[in-house]
C-alpha cells in the first residue's frame, strides 16, 4: 500500500509518467420495443424488456497529474488483451518516455508474464523493460486511481442501455474527449503517513522484546 502511495507523491516527470490502468466490463443491452425520446419535463422512457448482446471490456488508463485518460474497448480481458494494452501504452501513447511507472491491481493477468505469452521473446523483453510495476494490495484496489475514474465513467456514460460494441466505442470516445478537454486531473492527498494513522488496524502489532 505504502509503495503505491509513495508513487502518487512523485512530482510530474514526462520521461517517467505515472500511469494507472484498470478494466471493467459492460453488458450490452438493446431495447426491442424502442423508446420514447426526451421531451420538455420528461426523461427518455424505455420499456423494461431488453435483449442481451454480450459483454464488452473496457481498459482505462489515466495519467493523474496531466488529466489525460484513454479508454479502449475490447471483446475480452485476457492476458493477451492486457499485453496488447501495454504495447499500445509503450509504443503509441508514450513512445518518448524512458520508463512508464505503472499502477495496477494484482489480478493474475496483470504482470510481465502476459507479454511473454503474447509476443516473441525479444519484443516481450523490450516492452517489459519500459515499465516500472507497482501493485495495489489485496482488497486495496481503491488505491488505483484508474478504478476511481472508471466509477466516473460508469456514472456519466455507462449508466444507460448500450446495444452494441460500436455504440459503446462512440459513447466512450465522447466521454473521454469531454474529460480530457476539461483536463480533469487527480491530485492524490492520502499519503503513507495518513495510512499509518487512519488504517492503523491493518499494520502488524510489534511487541517489544525484553532484554535478557
Amino acid at each position: 500500500m505504502e509503495d503505491v502511495l509513495d508513487v502518487y507523491q512523485r512530482p510530474y516527470d514526462a520521461k517517467r509518467p505515472v500511469i494507472c490502468l484498470d478494466e471493467a466490463s459492460k453488458e450490452l443491452h438493446d431495447t426491442p420495443r424502442g423508446r420514447l425520446p426526451l421531451q420538455p419535463g420528461k426523461p427518455i422512457r424505455e420499456d423494461y424488456e431488453y435483449e442481451r448482446h454480450g459483454v464488452a471490456n473496457l481498459f482505462l488508463t489515466i495519467e493523474p497529474l496531466q488529466g489525460r485518460r484513454r479508454v479502449r474497448v475490447t471483446d475480452q480481458r485476457t492476458k493477451r488483451d492486457f499485453a496488447e494494452e501495454l504495447r499500445r501504452l509503450a509504443d503509441e501513447d508514450y513512445p518518448d518516455a524512458d520508463v512508464i511507472v505503472l499502477v495496477v491491481d494484482n489480478l493474475n493477468t496483470h504482470g510481465p508474464g502476459a507479454l511473454y505469452e503474447t509476443f516473441a521473446p525479444g519484443q516481450a523483453h523490450r516492452l517489459a523493460a519500459r515499465f516500472e510495476w507497482h501493485y495495489t494490495p489485496e482488497h486495496g484496489s481503491w488505491l488505483n486511481i484508474a478504478e476511481c475514474d472508471l466509477s466516473v465513467l460508469a456514472a456519466q456514460c455507462l449508466d444507460q442501455r448500450i446495444p452494441d460494441k460500436d455504440t459503446l466505442i462512440s459513447e466512450v470516445a465522447a466521454w473521454q474527449a469531454r474529460r480530457n478537454h476539461a483536463c480533469a486531473r487527480v491530485v492524490w492527498q492520502f499519503t503513507a503517513a495518513d495510512a499509518r494513522i487512519k488504517l492503523k488496524r491493518l499494520y502488524p502489532i510489534l511487541k517489544e522484546q525484553k532484554e535478557t
